[in-house]
């Protein structure tokens, strides 16, 4: 009977004694071995490159490059799964990673057995979520889908301009308003719409049933 091939990590994680208490839990599993160490998120990419790893657990707030784009790098290289093991459960250090790519995201809390199931499910190509991010994602997105995205009424009506095809300066004569002042209510509409150009804007309204 062949044996199965381990399931091939790089740690990545700057603080050395809990990046060494990680790599002694994992190497102590059957099925898993440790093929690298990263003290950043500039190392990690690099070991992911060139060992090619099934997997790297990365830690999210390290030095020269953090853990969110390090996993974007690693994620869009190909052929590495990541699985985020941190400390911090915010919005702003959970949606980056989870936007990045990352198949998993698990607390440094969690219990021993929990972690490498985690690595094991992640390495199987499933997504791992600790119990209280995914109540925080589930959370989140309840929350974006009762609050509607609500225009003024001249920022609707400099969209619909806009929908038709007419530059700034055309708007500004046709409602009697300073380019300026039509640049202003663009930009509320960009951010309410969290969009970044105008064919997006018209595409996202719609989208909405707003236009």
């Amino acid at each position: 009977m062949t044996t199965p091939r381990p399931i091939r990590v790089v740690v990545a994680d700057d603080h050395p004694i809990v990046r060494s208490g990680i790599v002694g839990l994992l190497e102590s599993a059957d099925g898993i071995e440790v093929v690298g160490q990263a003290a950043d998120g500039g190392q990690a990419v690099a070991l992911a490159a060139s060992e090619r790893p099934d997997l790297v657990l990365m830690d999210l707030r390290m030095p020269v490059l953090g853990g969110a784009a390090a996993t974007e790098r690693i994620v869009a290289a190909g052929g590495t799964r990541v699985l985020v093991l941190t400390t911090y459960d915010t919005d702003d250090d959970l949606l980056p990673a989870i936007e990045a790519g990352a198949s998993g995201y698990l607390l440094k809390a969690a219990p021993q057995e929990e972690i490498l199931a985690g690595v094991r499910a992640v390495a199987a190509g499933e997504t791992v979520l600790a119990p209280s991010i995914a109540a925080k994602l589930v959370r989140r997105v309840r929350a974006e889908a009762s609050v509607p995205v609500a225009l003024s009424p001249r920022e609707l009506e400099v969209l619909r301009h806009v929908a038709a095809g007419r530059s700034n300066p055309e708007i500004a004569r046709a409602l009697h308003l300073g380019e300026a002042t039509v640049k202003t209510h663009l930009g509320h509409v960009f951010e309410k719409l969290e969009v970044g150009d105008r064919t997006r804007a018209v595409t996202r309204a719609m989208e909405l049933g707003l236009l």
